[in-house]
């Protein structure tokens, strides 16, 4: 395995896991920014309030987004197989 084999990997598994991620965490960051704002314009600071919305939400989201996700979970698994497979012929 080349050294440009083991960068190219380590770049594909970053930018996966941030394609992955990233649909879930708007979700959550947008839910908690309104409920933020709601909180502050009627001033209940309960926790619980902003914790239930989100995860809620984050359900929502992977029922959602979860095909999607795993598409791209198995692009990268077959992407780590053909280059096993090449590192293995050489």
């Amino acid at each position: 395995m080349t050294q440009e084999m083991v960068i190219y990997l380590a770049t594909e598994s970053v930018w996966t896991l941030l394609k992955i991620s990233m649909p879930l965490l708007l979700i959550s960051l947008i839910v908690g920014l309104v409920i933020s704002i709601l909180q502050a314009t009627t001033q209940i600071q309960e926790q619980t309030l902003s914790f239930v919305p989100k995860i809620i939400s984050v359900f929502i989201g992977l029922v959602i987004f979860g095909p999607w996700m795993l598409q791209q979970i198995e692009g990268f698994t077959r992407l780590i197989f053909e280059l096993m497979v090449e590192v293995a012929s050489k």
